[in-house]
């Protein structure tokens, strides 16, 4: 979605590309009429209740353990602003910009859904500030994922009010209530039920599940690639992904990673030159052989957690929440379980992903398993140790990404005077995420920097067309075969070819299909 474009925010559920589109590239938000006037509903209900001598929860009561406390009218302002203040307690590193504006956006969506019972001047805070590009600090411990991420939230809402700290549009960091100011907007004073309603959410483990699935939806892909790299350079066979010998197992995600192989792999005269009667190598390795199997469960594990993800995006997480009748009710929709658990799953199937594709690596570079290629590929053996220890970092990346991907969601803990006696852990496993998603990129990028470095080596023999290009794509940014010289930045150039999308994209566009 180009940058300069807007989503609609009310209307309808959003859909994941607009999380994306708004929290990584910025567009901008336009609140549909329609939700303004649901929420100027809701909130006329909460203002009768607040009128009643009745405690009702998150009305004119505490909160958490303290829900049966009656706080009388004269004091509700200042229960919204303690209740902000003391849930603004995160600790630690400060989370990524991408990763609070989905998390200010996806507490947006619910505030616009019109069953919070907030003033429709918070909806209109909210999105303003994230048009202005607002972005307020955040840390990164304080969210046990029940009741869903508060401390994050919390973050957000006491910007809103115009205390704390934010980043600026320039990225600059400054007092909340001058970034407000300098963006003419009004801070928050808020009413009865508001306070509750901006802190009780899944927004932030949802948002980077949401943008979890959008890199890695392009980094499977991009390992369908490295494999066809390292399967061709290594002399492999691609008859093993034959559509036929795919459909006797109807995995949809294996079947999809097969066709990759095969157009990856299409019309390479490498793959030709031992085809044949004469071809012994149907029996290549499982690192090789077996790679759309171990790919395409991380892309069925990815389509679960798609699911799960679009059901949450069109979810109303709060409590309590104002029903279609009227109604205020408690419940238990803030619990993070199921955003949780596929945010761990994910994390399993990256960790699987990185190992196989750093086995095809460490296979390339050994002239026993090789196929002829020279040893660690270097240029002169006993004098050059070519790729030895890019191989010894994507070994380190992938023993951490197994212990990432040990669950967060079963550990769970005890909190609030054990009223939050089970919590999800959903934040803890989201951040894992992302630093496994991050690791897996490298991994990948290693395999390509070898696999280029093979297909160079295997001359005259030349490479297949898509296979090819993103050889002559990674040329761009690393040599080829020679001397030994300081890795490091190619390793890292390489890497953000592959975070980019460009060698995905290179692969597609070069592709037989």
């Amino acid at each position: 979605m180009p940058q300069n474009s807007s989503v609609v925010v009310g209307a309808a559920p959003l859909a994941p590309a607009d999380v994306v589109a708004i929290a990584r590239h910025h567009a901008s938000i336009v609140i549909d009429d329609g939700a303004l006037g649901r929420v100027a509903e809701s909130r006329r209900v909460i203002d009768a209740m607040a009128a009643d001598p009745v405690p009702h929860y998150g009305v004119s009561t505490g909160f958490g353990a303290l829900a049966t406390t009656f706080i009388a009218p004269e004091r509700r302002r200042q229960l919204q602003v303690s209740l902000i203040r003391s849930h603004a307690a995160g600790t630690g590193p400060e989370v990524e910009t991408e990763v609070v504006r989905a998390l200010q956006l996806l507490r947006l969506q619910t505030l616009a859904s019109g069953r919070t019972g907030v003033r429709p001047v918070v909806v209109e805070t909210y999105a303003a500030m994230l048009n202005a590009g607002i972005t307020p600090l955040v840390r990164e411990y304080g969210s046990l994922g029940c009741s869903g991420d508060l401390a994050p939230l919390a973050h957000v809402a006491l910007s809103a009010m115009g205390e704390g700290e934010v980043r600026n549009a320039d990225g600059d960091l400054v007092a909340a209530s001058d970034a407000l100011a300098a963006a003419g907007i009004e801070p928050l004073v808020l009413e009865e039920k508001e306070g509750l309603a901006l802190i009780n959410g899944t927004d932030g483990m949802l948002g980077m599940l949401v943008l979890a699935l959008h890199d890695l939806e392009m980094l499977i892909t991009t390992a369908d690639l490295s494999a066809a790299m390292s399967i061709e350079s290594q002399l492999g066979t691609d008859a093993v992904f034959a559509a036929d010998l795919m459909a006797l197992r109807p995995q949809v995600g294996q079947a999809a990673s097969a066709a990759n192989l095969r157009a990856f792999l299409g019309d390479s005269p490498m793959v030709a030159s031992h085809k044949g009667p004469d071809d012994g190598r149907v029996q290549d390795a499982y690192s090789l052989r077996c790679s759309p199997q171990v790919h395409g469960a991380a892309r069925d594990t990815m389509a679960h957690a798609t699911m799960i993800a679009e059901r949450e995006l069109a979810s109303v997480v709060d409590n309590p929440v104002v029903t279609v009748d009227g109604r205020i009710e408690s419940n238990g929709n803030f619990h993070g379980a199921p955003v949780a658990a596929v945010l761990d799953f994910l994390a399993i199937s990256v960790a699987d992903v990185a190992s196989v594709s750093e086995r095809r690596t460490d296979r390339a570079l050994d002239p026993a398993r090789s196929h002829g290629l020279p040893p660690f590929l270097a240029s002169e053996v006993g004098v050059d140790s070519g790729l030895m220890i890019a191989q010894y970092a994507a070994a380190g990346i992938v023993s951490e990404l197994k212990r990432l991907a040990a669950p967060a969601s079963v550990d769970s803990i005890p909190s609030s005077a054990m009223q939050e006696d089970h919590v999800s852990m959903g934040w803890s496993a989201a951040r894992k995420l992302r630093r496994s998603i991050d690791g897996l990129a490298r991994v990948l990028a290693i395999e390509i920097l070898t696999g280029a470095r093979a297909l160079d080596l295997r001359a005259p023999l030349e490479a297949g067309p898509a296979t090819g290009a993103v050889r002559d794509l990674v040329r761009t940014v690393a040599g080829g075969p020679g001397p030994d010289r300081f890795l490091s930045p190619e390793m890292e150039a390489v890497t953000e070819l592959v975070t980019s999308g460009a060698v995905a994209r290179t692969a597609k566009e070069n592709a037989n299909v």
